[in-house]
């Protein structure tokens, strides 16, 4: 009996063994299906994918780049000591506190043209004929002997100007009771004084300052009362903007409103609501303050010599561009190409590297669409770009690795409001390499975003990516409606070595094409009564209406107004940005002008003294031209002396 227990139970264990194995064999089989098929699903993937991207992104065969990594550089801070120079003829501006938004300032003398060096040492700023004391005057900012010393200059001798006149026992030298501290939100200068008389236009007479619906536009000001003399502006609640006094060698004014702040505010497009308008019309706020500084500075010193804001002695400087992102803007952008040539003008043509298609639109960045750049730059018309993705919402991409490339870098717009795999490095560089590579007769140094979106990186992304000027805001939202200088992150510390045009004119609101003409047109003469830009931005997805506002346009504005590309009037201006000029009483009667040109610049124009004309040059081969008291230098590099004489 037990024999047969164990009998059985050997052949139970046999059976149960052979069940064993029977099942590991199916379950390796299993696993060996499962992995055949994940090939095969993984094989099908990938060859979906590769169907999406021959349809959805264009791949132009063995392109790929750029190669080399972009790195941007951490913030620093530009010293204000880098501007400490120059001679006795320049405004002096006595800094009292260095971490002031000063930098702003310094941008805004070098814009409107009025030579300045900036000092902490109260003894160099009264050896100038004009101090400009920034940000403030008080018992705190400046030592007795200092404020006792800019007391006697104003009275004997020159002209102060007084930023924020808040204490130090100066009342009575600015002529005024007290500075009350407040948020003003206009500006309205009294145009029957001859320091403010050229204002003439409404919107230059009162100027916006702050937004009362916005809290945060809103400027720290002082107002002052009970002035002594009328002021040359006052606040919307009558305290003095801006107060003057006349001695009988001297002339003192205080400012109540902080120029650099609101330089600075509408530099790096934070204006928070300030400007009347986006875009299509007339908002000169810091123009004005600009154009005041100077007038203040000229009358200190009616010996100076101003550089002009437009190259070749015109009032204007115009810059015809366009948008090209739609599917057949590239091949109209042609057709205006080939007019602008024949009126022999360089335009700006902004082009989307459009080789993914997206809810934006279809490619048109393909075989077809480069030979029409191709076209573009035979034509001598200035290849710029226009992003990748032009995407509405460009203003919150990432900054990036710094190492995106095509084809890899594909920016997918889902939406309105979305896009995704973007980033803002990945939109310069990519976009660049791709224009150059399709156009290699140009160098790519011109950028301006989809909808101008405009990311805090921008400014250090631009610099480390190559490029030297942006379009990339409207003149209204900056408050200025000439070109200026950009900083780090849109901040208050480090100047780039890029500039920003901002757009003057545009087509997305018209729906009139005569009233868009005649409102551009009245709005030039506005801009060529100080030199201003007119930057004009047209979309070639259309020819009929838009074609024709260009072309009447330009041959209404051609009298006054110097064109060129962004390109040319951005190398024109970054070496102007550059020049010194100093002024120097000659021996035997006269001034002796030395230019310090870094870079060559054609057309630099100089406004010199009423009734001075030049009578010898270094180097003696200068040519050059004179209208009145506008001279035009043809040329010009290195040190260059002029002698002036009536």
């Amino acid at each position: 009996m037990r024999l047969r227990l164990h009998a059985l139970a050997d052949a139970n264990a046999a059976a149960n063994t052979g069940t064993a194995m029977t099942f590991g064999a199916h379950t390796r089989l299993k696993k060996v299906f499962a992995i055949a098929a994940l090939v095969i699903l993984g094989w099908g993937f990938l060859q979906a994918v590769d169907w999406y991207r021959s349809r959805h992104v264009y791949r132009f065969e063995g392109l790929s780049g750029p190669l080399e990594k972009t790195v941007v550089p951490d913030e620093g801070a530009t010293p204000w000591a880098q501007f400490d120079h120059g001679e006795s003829s320049r405004l002096a501006v006595l800094l009292t506190d260095p971490d002031s938004p000063w930098l702003g300032l310094a941008h805004g003398l070098k814009t409107i043209g009025v030579p300045f060096r900036i000092t902490r040492d109260y003894r160099e700023a009264i050896k100038h004929k004009a101090v400009l004391v920034y940000p403030n005057i008080s018992g705190a900012a400046l030592e007795v002997a200092a404020i006792q010393a800019l007391a006697v200059f104003a009275r004997e001798r020159g002209t102060l100007i007084g930023s924020h006149v808040l204490g130090g026992g100066m009342n009575e030298l600015f002529g005024f009771d007290e500075a009350i501290p407040a948020k003003h939100t206009r500006v309205k200068f009294d145009t029957g004084q001859a320091m403010t008389s050229m204002f003439t236009d409404p919107k230059e007479s009162t100027i916006v300052i702050g937004n009362a619906a916005a809290p945060d536009s809103l400027v720290g000001t002082y107002g002052y009362t009970r002035p002594r003399n009328p002021p040359l502006a006052i606040f919307e609640d009558g305290t003095a903007a801006v107060t003057q006094k006349k001695f009988a060698n001297g002339r003192a004014y205080a400012l109540g409103v902080d120029l650099g702040f609101m330089l600075s505010k509408g530099y790096n497009n934070r204006e928070e609501g300030i400007a009347r308008s986006y875009v299509n019309d007339f908002e000169p706020c810091l123009d004005v303050l600009l154009r005041l500084v100077k007038n203040i500075y000229l009358e200190a010193n009616p010996e100076a010599v101003i550089l002009s804001t437009v190259p070749f002695g015109k009032s204007l400087a115009a810059v015809i561009s366009h948008d090209i992102d739609y599917t057949l803007s590239l091949k109209n952008a042609v057709t205006y190409a080939e007019f602008e040539r024949s009126q022999g003008i360089s335009a700006t043509h902004f082009i989307q590297v459009k080789y993914v298609r997206d809810w934006n639109d279809d490619i048109f960045f393909d075989a077809k669409g480069v030979k029409n750049i191709a076209a573009l730059s035979a034509l001598g018309a200035e290849v710029a770009s226009h992003s990748v993705a032009h995407s509405k919402v460009m203003s919150k991409f990432s900054l990036g690795s710094g190492d995106e490339q095509y084809p890899g870098y594909q920016p997918f717009v889902k939406s309105q409001m979305v896009t995704i795999n973007a980033s803002v490095l990945g939109e310069l560089r990519v976009s660049k390499f791709m224009l150059e590579n399709f156009a290699p007769d140009s160098k790519v140094v011109s950028f301006r975003p989809g909808h101008l979106q405009n990311p805090y990186t921008l400014p250090q992304a631009l610099e480390a990516t190559g490029f030297r000027y942006s379009s990339s805001v409207t003149a209204n939202n900056s408050l200025t409606h000439l070109p200026f200088q950009l900083t780090y992150n849109r901040a208050q510390k480090q100047q780039m070595d890029v500039f920003e045009f901002p757009v003057t004119v545009e087509d997305e609101r018209i729906t009139d094409g005569a009233e868009w003409l005649s409102t551009a047109i009245a709005l030039s003469e506005k801009l060529s009564r100080y030199g201003g830009t007119f930057m004009v931005l047209i979309h070639t997805n259309v020819i009929d209406y838009k074609f024709a506002f260009e072309r009447d346009l330009i041959a209404a504005i051609k009298p006054y107004a110097w064109f060129g590309s962004l390109r040319e009037f951005g190398d024109w201006w970054s070496a102007r940005n550059l020049v010194e000029c100093d002024v120097e009483s000659a021996a035997g009667g006269g001034q002796t002008v030395t230019l310090n040109v870094p870079i060559r610049i054609n057309g630099l124009t100089l406004n010199l003294p009423t009734g001075m004309r030049v009578t010898t040059t270094e180097p003696t081969t200068l040519k050059m031209s004179q209208t009145g008291n506008s001279l035009v230098i043809d040329s010009a590099e290195g040190v260059v002396k002029l002698r002036l004489a009536k």
